[in-house]
């Protein structure tokens, strides 16, 4: 198993209630790293502590508070004294046309998807920057690279995580701290059932494609390919790899998708590039 022979880190994972983030915690636990659990309700968390009582901190974390962004950093620094390894995992889906999406839901998505990253990095940067090392994972999606009809609002907030992520690694790659991208396909979690947002309004016109999308959803919830403590193990892999990469798909489905798009991409980039290159201004 992955992590065996590597140092005891200080996890630091956001969403561990459920999911993804619940797996991959399990998983340092047992490899015994020492890990800051969050989640809104700690109740949620006791298992999860009963583990390895002496290594755990279980904290209550709203990633869309600023101010418990930073206690809960605070806290972890106070406990274990440095953090190694921030997993942004905490988020959620909200399925719907763009159409039928409303601001406030849009915001919604922004907001803890996006913006709800943001805080966390920010507060946890200082104590990385001051130690000259850690690693910043954060959980993207196949759909931060592809997109699909009735996701695009989540794939915006996927799309924009992708976007400063890549920026952020170049920033920090000189101060010592590593950014990778984590991006599954469909994994067993809650994510297509109980944990995916719909719209309030729903447009008959979209019942081919949007709505298609979300009646498929909801259909394979709970049948999904992708193992989550599997997810795990890759994603501790990357943690203890010495070049880790910028971007990490996870999952059959995710690998064939952004590989057909990188296709597609490059053969229309060259049925184009002349229209493209004659842009540029000329001389005389």
């Amino acid at each position: 198993m992955a992590g065996r022979n590597s140092d005891n880190k200080v996890w630091f994972i956001t969403g561990c209630s459920k999911g993804l983030g619940r797996a991959l915690a399990e998983t340092v636990i047992r490899q015994g790293h020492r890990a800051a659990v969050t989640a809104r309700d700690t109740r949620t968390l006791d298992a999860l502590v009963a583990l390895a009582p002496e290594r755990v901190l279980a904290l209550t974390l709203d990633v869309n508070s600023e101010a418990q962004a930073h206690e809960a950093v605070r806290q972890t620094i106070g406990h274990f004294g440095r953090i190694d390894v921030l997993v942004n995992n905490a988020g959620y889906g909200l399925a719907g046309a763009v159409e039928e999406v409303s601001d406030a839901e849009a915001r919604a998505q922004m907001e803890t998807n996006v913006f709800g990253v943001l805080k966390l990095t920010r507060a946890a940067l200082p104590p990385m920057r001051a130690q000259k090392s850690g690693h910043i994972l954060n959980i993207s999606s196949v759909a931060g690279v592809v997109s699909t009809p009735g996701l695009g609002i989540y794939n915006a907030s996927k799309y924009a995580l992708e976007g400063f992520s890549e920026a952020l690694a170049q920033e920090l790659a000189p101060l010592g701290i590593k950014v990778t991208l984590i991006e599954p396909g469909p994994f067993r979690t809650d994510w297509a059932g109980p944990s995916l947002a719909t719209p309030q309004k729903m447009i008959g016109d979209y019942a081919d494609t949007a709505h298609k999308t979300i009646q498929m959803l909801n259909g394979y919830s709970g049948q999904q390919p992708g193992d989550p403590h599997k997810a795990a193990v890759a994603m501790m892999l990357v943690v203890d790899s010495p070049k880790p990469p910028l971007r990490l798909p996870l999952g059959e489905m995710a690998v064939g998708r952004i590989r057909h798009k990188l296709a597609t991409m490059t053969a229309e980039l060259d049925a184009w590039e002349q229209v493209a290159l004659d842009t540029s201004f000329r001389q005389g």
